[in-house]
């Protein structure tokens, strides 16, 4: 089977803009074939990759573009709906049937919490049990019971990533804050604040991948894609009511580590190999709980390894260059592809004041409701 390559990617900035959504993902669509130097009529297969955009978005998106008689496959899997897409993209081209195909994340988000009758049922909602803060904050609690993590640890997450997004001309937010303004801000739900959690917003993201005949045949240099992996939890992932089954909390793996454990085996890598990060960060605690699942340190000691500098820019591990969905915000279709954005500029060398020297291997790592999970390792 086919190797397959990103040879171009393309982002439209995140935040919030009057424009629609179409404007917004043929955009970046459009960069990601400019980028890779093929036209829109070179492509074989679309995938669009969306959580709540209506029926046949991907169709009215790209035919901004021009009509043709490609499939375009609308994808959704809550969070992980980009590497959902990417994955049929890799599955499609390694099949034999296309070796030119265009995967696009879009995201027009509804202002606020997310609408919970998106994921949960009516009775849970009245009780309650569906705003996103509420499991997050009793995850962090938890941690913080069994390890000793502190405030301040998750506080220096935020302060990191805020930090880096000073450098991000595609973040929501691009504004660095001290510890103590961190710390001192309004309590979401204890212990996350409001400058350690993210927002939804509006953002695209785009790749275009091919098989190495193809992208030989075009003389590109392209980006491997060593694995690529989406798994639903058997396990859950959090707190959430009603668990699937009593043993949702034993001491079972969950999602991250069931589906890094596939990316890292189908890329022969392991969590050791990989120069540079981008992870789900939806609150600063989430990271913490995430360098650990992907195996960067023993569980219980996340905390120190954001004490120590381990995953600043400089340090052995670079944790969310971009800023991370705390600073970028999160337009749910969109997060995976733009973090895949993030990691080609990374390993072309093309970041900037926020490069990781010398990365040659990064992940991309996404984590959404109903245990959806995808991990993606990238090779230069």
């Amino acid at each position: 089977m086919s190797e397959v390559y990103i040879l171009g990617a393309g982002i439209h900035p995140f935040g919030r803009f009057d424009k629609t959504y179409e404007a917004i993902g043929s955009e970046a669509a459009a960069a990601a074939l400019k980028d890779a130097g093929v036209a829109w009529r070179d492509i074989q297969a679309a995938y669009l990759s969306r959580m709540y955009l209506p029926a046949t978005s991907g169709v009215r998106i790209l035919r901004k573009l021009g009509s043709t008689d490609i499939p375009v496959v609308d994808i959704e899997a809550a969070c992980a709906s980009g590497g959902a897409a990417l994955r049929q993209a890799v599955l499609a081209i390694k099949s034999g049937e296309v070796d030119l195909v265009l995967v696009c994340g879009v995201e027009k988000m509804p202002r606020g919490f997310m609408d919970p009758s998106m994921i949960y049922s009516p009775w849970q909602i009245e009780l309650g049990m569906s705003l996103n803060p509420g499991y997050w904050s009793m995850r962090a609690t938890r941690h913080m019971h069994d390890f000793g993590t502190t405030e301040e640890q998750i506080a220096k997450v935020a302060y990191k990533n805020h930090r880096n997004s000073v450098h991000n001309p595609n973040a929501m937010y691009r504004k660095e804050f001290s510890l103590e303004e961190i710390l001192a801000s309004p309590l979401v739900c204890d212990p996350i604040r409001r400058l350690e959690i993210c927002a939804p917003n509006d953002g695209a993201a785009a790749v275009v991948v091919a098989s190495e005949r193809k992208m030989r045949e075009l003389g590109a240099a392209g980006i491997r894609i060593a694995g690529v992996a989406h798994t639903i939890a058997r396990y859950s992932a959090d707190f959430r009511c009603p668990a699937d089954s009593m043993s949702a909390t034993a001491d079972n793996e969950g999602p991250t580590q069931v589906t890094a454990r596939q990316a890292y085996e189908k890329a022969g890598l392991g969590p050791e190999d990989v120069n540079c990060f981008e992870v789900q960060d939806t609150d600063a605690f989430c990271e913490i709980e995430i360098y650990e699942e992907l195996g960067l340190c023993p569980l219980g000691e996340g905390g120190r390894l954001i004490d120590e500098g381990v995953t600043d820019i400089g340090g052995s591990h670079p944790v969310n260059m971009s800023g991370g969905l705390i600073s970028k915000g999160e337009p749910v279709g969109a997060s995976h592809l733009g973090q895949i954005v993030e990691i080609v500029s990374q390993l072309r060398g093309q970041s900037g004041p926020r490069q990781v020297e010398g990365a040659r291997i990064g992940l991309a790592h996404v984590l959404g409701a109903g245990g959806n999970c995808a991990v993606t390792i990238l090779q230069a």
